[in-house]
C-alpha cells in the first residue's frame, strides 16, 4: 500500500512523515522547506505476529508495509508556478490513497501560510491544486487522443468521456464524483490515475490538549469531521507532535506514554486502520518455522488470488486451502489440536478469504 502525504505548509505534514516514518525529513517553520519528495516504508504494526511467530519459533517475522509519499507543502495558485508550483504532485499519481494532513490547532509561533486558521478553506485550497492539475493532464490526454481518434472510432469515445471528466473538474469537482455510464466508462477512468479520483483520508492535526477527547471538544476537527462525511473520507485525529516524541520511544516506553497521554493506540495505528478501512483491505497470515508473515488483500478475495500475492505459481496450481482462525490456533496450542477439534478447513477455489485467517495453501504446477 502507498499514500500519499499533502497539505498547505507548516501545517505539520513533514513532522507527521517523520514520525511515521522515523526518516529524518527536514522540518521547519518555514514554506517549502521539503524540496524532494521524501519517501519512507512503514512496517504495519500488527500483534498477532508476534503470537504466531513465538508459537511457531519462526526464525522470521516480516509485517505488511506501507510506502509514505510526502511532497513539498502546496500553496494557492500552485498550478500556476506559485510556490514550488505543482512539479511535486507527479510523485503522488502512483499511491492508492492521499492523506490530507489539516492545521486544526492554534498556534503563535507556527506561521499559516494564509494568515489565520481555517481548515475548510485550506481543504478546499488543496482540492482546487489537485484539481487544476488533473485538467493539466486531461488537456495533454485529449490532445494527444484526438489525434489518432480520427482513425479509431474506439478512440473518439475516449474523447468524449475525457472531455466530459474535464468539463465536470471545471466546474470545481473531484473527479471521484463523476458519474460513470457503465463499468466500462468507470474503469477507463480510474485508469487516468487523477489526482481528484484517489480516496482521501484527512489527517486533523491537533494540539496536544485536544487528543484526550479525540479531537471531540475542537471546532476544527467537527468541521473537518463533516465535510469528510459529506466527502466519503476518513478522518483521523492526530498531534504530529507527539507523534515525533513517540516515535524515539521503544515499545515498551510507548505504550506507557500512551497510557499517560489517555490514549489507547497511536498515530499511525490510526492512520493504518483508517486505511484499510478506505481501501478495503484485509490481512491473511502464513506461518511455520521459517517465517511469519502478514500479506495484504482487497476484501473479497479469493483463495486463489490470494495466493498469488505469495507467489503466481500458488495462484496457477492451486488446488485447496488449508484455512484456521489464528486465534482458534494459537487457542488449541498446536496445529494438529486444531485438527483434532475440526478447527482446520479445507477450501477450495471459490473460498473467500478473511482478515486474521492463517492459511497453507496446496499447489501443484
Amino acid at each position: 500500500m502507498k499514500l500519499g502525504i499533502v497539505g498547505l505548509p507548516n501545517v505539520g505534514k513533514s513532522t507527521l512523515f517523520n514520525s511515521l516514518t522515523k526518516a529524518g525529513a527536514e522540518s521547519a517553520n518555514y514554506p517549502f522547506c521539503t524540496i524532494d519528495p521524501n519517501i519512507g516504508v512503514v512496517p504495519v504494526p500488527d500483534h498477532r505476529l508476534k503470537l504466531l511467530g513465538d508459537f511457531y519459533h519462526s526464525k522470521k517475522v516480516t509485517p505488511a508495509v506501507i510506502e509514505f509519499v510526502d511532497i513539498a507543502g502546496l500553496v494557492k495558485g500552485a498550478s500556476k508556478g506559485e510556490g514550488l508550483g505543482n512539479q511535486f504532485l507527479s510523485n503522488i499519481r502512483e499511491v492508492d490513497a492521499i492523506v490530507h494532513v489539516v492545521r486544526c490547532f492554534e498556534d503563535s509561533n507556527v506561521i499559516h501560510v494564509d494568515g489565520a486558521i481555517d481548515p475548510l478553506r485550506d481543504i478546499e485550497t488543496i482540492n482546487l491544486e489537485l484539481i487544476f492539475s488533473d485538467i493539466e493532464i486531461l488537456e495533454r490526454r485529449i490532445a494527444k487522443t484526438s489525434k489518432s481518434a480520427f482513425n479509431d472510432k474506439s478512440l473518439a469515445k475516449e474523447v468524449e468521456t475525457l472531455k466530459a471528466v474535464k468539463a465536470y473538474l471545471e466546474e470545481g469537482n473531484l473527479a471521484r464524483g463523476f458519474s460513470c455510464a457503465d463499468e466500462d466508462q468507470e474503469a477507463f477512468v480510474a485508469g487516468l490515475n487523477l489526482l481528484t479520483y484517489k480516496p482521501v483520508i484527512f489527517a486533523a492535526n491537533v494540539g496536544e490538549e485536544d487528543l484526550g477527547d479525540d479531537g471531540n471538544s475542537n471546532p476544527h476537527v467537527a468541521a473537518v469531521r463533516q465535510f469528510a462525511a459529506s466527502n466519503a473520507s476518513q478522518v483521523f485525529v492526530i498531534c504530529a507532535q507527539i507523534e515525533q516524541e513517540i516515535a524515539e520511544l521503544d515499545e515498551e516506553e510507548k505504550s506507557m506514554f500512551l497510557e499517560d497521554l489517555g490514549l489507547k493506540e497511536s498515530g499511525l495505528e490510526k492512520l493504518i486502520a483508517a486505511s484499510y478501512s478506505l481501501l478495503g483491505l484485509l490481512s491473511f497470515l502464513t506461518s511455520g518455522e521459517d517465517e511469519t508473515r502478514a500479506w495484504t488483500i482487497k476484501v473479497g478475495t479469493k483463495a486463489p488470488q490470494a495466493a498469488g500475492k505469495i507467489h503466481s505459481d500458488f495462484e496457477r496450481g492451486f488446488i485447496r486451502a488449508e484455512v484456521v482462525n489464528y486465534q482458534d490456533l494459537l487457542e488449541c496450542g498446536a496445529y494438529s489440536a486444531a485438527r483434532d477439534k475440526g478447527l482446520i478447513r479445507l477450501e477450495g477455489k471459490e473460498y473467500v478469504v478473511q482478515d486474521g485467517d492463517v492459511i497453507l495453501f496446496r499447489f501443484n504446477v
